[in-house]
């Protein structure tokens, strides 16, 4: 099985642009809106990275990584927070929730490429 990766944001360019990325590079991709859609993808197919945004309905990205971290079996998911949030204690919430990454938006796609590449081989 490939190698699998779940882009949640409510910014359908964003899920767009970075699956057709992901793709092209021969990852399998899922796409979520919101936190609770994230919770179901991971359930269903549990990936190797989640790119979360943090400000989204229903439930928002934090509260979704802290889901995530509550159950052992997901502990190995790496997770890298999207955000167009730089405050200091934006940050400080995500790394708390247990997020490994913080990655402002806008970001460079040739640097999340590379970032996944690297987590990914």
């Amino acid at each position: 099985m490939g190698k699998n990766i779940l882009i949640v944001d409510d910014e359908y360019f964003i899920t767009r642009s970075l699956s057709f990325l992901f793709q092209k590079e021969g990852y399998e991709t899922r796409v979520a809106h919101d936190g609770v859609a994230a919770l179901e993808e991971v359930k269903s197919a549990m990936p190797d990275i989640i790119f979360m945004d943090m400000d989204m309905p229903r439930m928002n990205g934090l509260e979704a990584v802290r889901e995530i971290r509550a159950n052992t079996e997901w502990q190995g998911i790496h997770i890298i927070m999207l955000t167009a949030k730089g405050q200091e204690t934006d940050e400080k919430a995500g790394f708390d929730a247990g997020v490994n990454e913080f990655t402002l938006k806008p970001f460079d796609p040739r640097a999340i490429l590379k970032r996944v590449h690297e987590l990914l081989g």
